[in-house]
């Protein structure tokens, strides 16, 4: 198939009017009714009324909650649905029947959204969890991500610390090496592209967390397979909350104010140490000798510089919300504003959301329709994070500011010419201050599903879903030619910058849904077909102040790429105790060459309900076994099969004569280069016991991928690059999740909920070369600080990703190091390269949450907490800084180190690079939140809520670094996560 001939409006239009049925009339009986809340006796709107023994005879509630249907003379009853309600059969006796009173059910607690549809929580077979609103994390929270943190066994959330950041996300570990690891997000039934767009901080910031109404995790593949293409790093299927018909309009308001600070600093010396330690290493005590340049360096000042570049964050997010039913139409639309300071200063996040939910029943209920809208528009104004490593290394005695200076006025290392000095520390507070980059991120996703049941064919659905996303963003990024660290003599200097990138995701889906039941045999079978095309360019100019034309490159950028898929899945139900599905999904990705692209991707799972009923002892137990593949190809190249030329920058042009003709360069490609492929094998059980007051379920999986997608070295001359992906190697993962659930306490006053988790990972490269090679130690990564070129982690075979490749320290009979000494492992009589040997892995072993919430009255508290046990980090700024060479260089400058230079008595920092025994331990518990609310109903006639929350109250851990929690495992000028204090109050009218 051509990826590129497809006309979206010509299938839509098709695919609509094949769908317009008109359904037969059958009158014979005339029956009629109202229908009522069963507490409020408010009308339901857009009940719906089937007949019992024919479903294609039905009917909808009116606006007064009044019906009227036409049914066989001979039928017996009638079952009345109405969403958030439990179902009701009601017996005909005669032609008048009353007023029907429906109560709130439990049915949208039992349902849990999976890949297009749902499925009753207890008829699930795969891996799947689902968390609604009521049990989000609390706080200053931008992201849907953070609201999940901590929640769902085997889901591990490491959040950056500043405004609007975004987060790492991993399911069960990582199943690649170069390629993305990141799950499939999809919001309201569009899957989202997995990167976000230039300027924008997290994209995931376009949905306002306070419309969320649930998050659920598909973890195995017999789960994700039904988005095989992407699944490979899980699911997370986003839904936003919905409006309800036969409900008055009620308008809601979420608001809060946070005060952020600091929660710990990096352990450097302070200006009175730093000049005790300068004057016991440079002071030689003879007068009749020259001093040491080091000390006459030093100032008067006592500058505290991480304090000069923090700051108490100040914080207010607002959301206002109105939900009901018009006619046939439930609705939902919100407004929300956040405006948030980061610690670090002139670090800004600005954004305005907009959210609309529109889901109409037509044609006596027979088409569902959902409508969904989200816009934002975020400014951003970024903070040079260069701060937070040269706020470490400037000298403590002297001053921010310099009324002297060129140079903004700020303190500034030059040379004798007076220009500034290239290799000396520059100046924390310039590089914030003098440096303006903002930018501006649009987005908004549209897209409207219709869900048609057939009225000659009841058991038959059509779905048809399109969608839209689209990304815009532009920003700019300027420096002052009186920036000493854009400084050019010749040029001018400074920076003058603009960017600006868009993408656009159009989405089609269609599938038939059949579901009907024989005797004890449930059969639900699902067909449909998936189109995807993404589309991306990018410009940019960078260029000094003056606009040199020798400094000024521009730059253009687009690329497209296409997903087709057509899926199946069969899910057969035996008298509600034994339930198969089966799935298969075929995709294609234009990434791929033809002969690559197709990639099929199976799964099946199996669930016996072992125990199902409602005594007071063991009310369910199900068995479940999985297993399912499913496919990666986000390798971030679109093109990376062909054999392709590249424009030069504008300034790399070539002259002749007067004209300049831009250059071409071939690109390194790997025409071979196809799906890599995962695996999964899962077995689980489900349980509920004393009265569902203790719930659970337990996981055992593998994760085997092959034809891992990464990027290797290549020999010279074999291709056009030093570094390409391919498919080599293989990997495993294996783990156990616990889930555990309990209602403590449960009495008409008090409520107490406790839920935890713990997840237990191994993941080891099985193989990474074509052919088998003993020798191949593997591939660095893991960059540092501490030399060019420096990496302090590898993958190998046997081994975790990105395990630590270190020598091992030798240490004195007091525990102290030997400066230097590293031991020889090999036993070849030297210490080298040979010797160093692949250290712990920046991945927990074990990995705990924990979340409690207690009502008592009108009150409510809660707290939520995650613990790491076994996860190593390299502190990296100790051997970057803790070394009493770095206090003078030869250029005439003098450093601050780190207080590790004094604790280990270290010279030389090439002496502690690649020591194993910077590679700590860094397990920790975390609290997340503590949050107290008190609600105010009774007092003001309102549901009002008022509420305090701490985020980031407590961490408890041995490491000595910033923060033990570092996605990567390597502690490099970490921006730190503040501790907030959060005043907020809700209420809904």
């Amino acid at each position: 198939m051509n990826f590129t001939k497809f006309n979206l409006l010509n299938v839509v239009t098709t695919l609509m009017l094949g769908l317009w049925v008109i359904s037969p009339a059958i009158s014979q009986k005339l029956i009629s009714g109202i229908v009522l809340d069963e507490q409020s006796n408010d009308p339901l709107i857009g009940a719906t009324i089937i007949a019992k023994s024919d479903q294609g005879i039905g009917t909808t509630t009116d606006f007064d909650g009044k019906f009227a249907l036409d049914v066989p003379e001979n039928e017996s009853a009638v079952i009345i649905s109405y969403t958030g309600y439990s179902d009701k059969e009601v017996v005909i006796t005669s032609s008048e029947m009353g007023t029907i009173l429906l109560s709130f059910g439990e049915l949208l607690d039992e349902v849990v959204v999976v890949g297009y549809g749902t499925v009753k929580r207890e008829d699930a077979t795969g891996s799947i969890q689902s968390v609604t609103s009521k049990d989000f994390n609390k706080g200053a929270i931008t992201g849907p991500q953070q609201l999940l943190s901590g929640k769902v066994a085997g889901v591990a959330i490491t959040t950056d610390g500043s405004p609007g950041g975004g987060s790492k996300i991993r399911i069960r570990g990582e199943s690649s090496l170069s390629a993305s690891n990141d799950p499939l997000i999809v919001i309201d039934g569009i899957p989202l592209d997995n990167g976000g767009v230039s300027g924008n901080r997290n994209p995931l910031n376009v949905i306002n967390p306070n419309d969320i109404e649930s998050m659920t995790v598909l973890k195995d593949a017999s789960a994700a397979a039904i988005y095989g293409n992407r699944a490979a790093g899980g699911v997370i299927i986003i839904t936003t909350k919905q409006g309800e018909l036969g409900k008055k309009i009620r308008v809601g308001y979420n608001g809060n104010i946070s005060i952020g600070n600091t929660s710990n600093r990096v352990d450097v010396l302070n200006a009175d140490e730093y000049r005790s330690i300068v004057q016991e290493r440079y002071d030689d005590g003879d007068p009749t000798t020259p001093d040491h340049p080091a000390l006459g360096l030093l100032g008067d000042a006592s500058t505290d510089w991480q304090s000069e570049i923090y700051r108490q964050a100040i914080g207010t997010d607002h959301n206002l919300s109105a939900s009901g039913g018009i006619g046939v139409v439930p609705y939902r639309v919100s407004i929300g504003y956040t405006d948030m300071q980061g610690i670090l200063k002139t670090d800004n996040f600005n954004r305005y959301t907009a959210g609309i939910n529109l889901s109409p029943g037509l044609l006596n209920n027979s088409l569902q329709l959902k409508l969904h809208f989200k816009g934002m528009l975020t400014q951003n104004d970024f903070a040079d994070r260069g701060a937070i490593g040269a706020a470490l290394g400037f000298d403590p005695t002297r001053s921010p500011r310099d009324p002297d200076s060129p140079y903004g006025g700020f303190t500034t290392w030059t040379n004798v010419n007076g220009s500034p000095n290239p290799i000396a520390p520059t100046n924390p507070v310039a590089l914030l201050e003098l440096r303006d980059d903002r930018s501006t991120v649009k987005r908004y996703i549209a897209n409207a599903s219709a869900d048609y049941r057939l009225p000659f064919f009841p058991a038959l659905r059509a779905n048809l879903n399109v969608g839209y996303d689209f990304s815009n963003g532009s920003g700019s990024v300027k420096i002052p030619t009186t920036a000493a660290f854009a400084f050019n003599a010749i040029n001018g200097g400074g920076v003058d910058n603009i960017y600006e990138q868009t993408k656009e995701n159009s989405l089609l889906e269609f599938y038939l849904n059949y579901k009907e039941t024989f005797g004890k045999n449930t059969f639900d079978v699902l067909g449909g077909y998936s189109w995807q095309h993404f589309f991306v360019n990018n410009t940019f100019t960078s260029s000094n102040v003056a606009g040199t034309p020798s400094e000024t490159q521009t730059g253009s950028d687009p690329a497209e790429f296409f997903l087709l898929s057509l899926f199946g899945r069969v899910n057969y139900n035996y008298n509600d105790r034994i339930l198969l599905t089966g799935t298969l999904r075929r995709d294609g990705t234009s990434r791929f060459a033809p002969e690559n692209r197709w990639g099929i991707f199976p799964a099946a799972a199996l669930a016996v309900k072992v125990i199902d009923n409602d005594n007071n002892k063991f009310n369910n137990v199900k068995l479940r076994l999985g297993w399912g593949v499913t496919g990666q190809q986000e390798i971030g190249d679109y093109y990376a099969y062909l054999a392709r030329y590249q424009t030069g920058l504008s300034n790399a042009a070539y002259q002749f004569g007067n004209e300049f003709i831009s250059t071409l360069r071939p690109n390194g490609y790997d025409g071979n280069i196809r799906w890599e492929e995962t695996t999964t094998y899962n077995i689980g059980i489900d349980y509920s016991i004393i009265r569902d007051r203790v719930s659970g379920s337990v996981d055992v999986y593998q994760r085997d991928t092959k034809d891992l997608l990464n990027r290797i070295p290549v020999p010279a001359g074999t291709n056009l690059t030093n570094f390409i992906t391919t498919n080599v190697g293989n990997m495993q993962n294996r783990g156990i999740e616990f889930a555990l659930n309990t209602t403590p306490v449960l009495t008409k006053n008090i409520t107490w909920d406790l839920s935890a988790n713990l997840a237990l990972n191994r993941n080891e490269i099985t193989k990474l070369t074509a052919t088998e090679d003993p020798s191949y130690i593997g591939i660095l990564t893991g960059g540092i600080s501490g030399g060019v070129g420096s990496n302090i982690q590898i993958h190998s075979v046997g081994f975790a990703p990105s395990s630590f490749y270190v020598f091992e320290q030798k240490y004195d009979e007091g525990g102290n190091i030997i400066e230097g000494e590293f031991v020889d492992r090999n036993n070849d009589g030297m210490v080298n390269e040979q010797d160093k040997y692949r250290f712990k892995n920046p991945t927990p072993d074990y990995s705990i949450g924990l979340t409690s919430n207690l009502s008592i009255g009108d009150f409510d508290f809660s707290f939520a907490g995650r613990a790491n046990i076994g996860n190593y980090v390299y502190n990296n700024v100790a051997t970057d800084m803790g070394y009493y060479d770095r206090l003078y260089n030869s250029n005439n400058t003098i450093w601050n180190i780190h207080q590790a230079a004094i604790d280990n008595n270290i010279v030389s920092q090439s002496n502690v690079t690649f020591s194993d025994h910077y590679v700590v331990d860094a397990s920790f518990f975390r609290l997340d939140h503590i949050t107290a609310g008190y609600n105010f109903s009774e007092l003001l006639g309102h549901n009002v809520r008022l509420y305090a929350t701490i985020q980031n109250p407590l961490v408890v851990t041995k490491y000595e670094g910033l923060d033990p929690e570092i996605g990567n495992g390597i502690d490099n000028s970490v921006y730190p996560r503040p501790r907030t204090i959060l005043i907020g109050v809700s209420a809904n009218f």
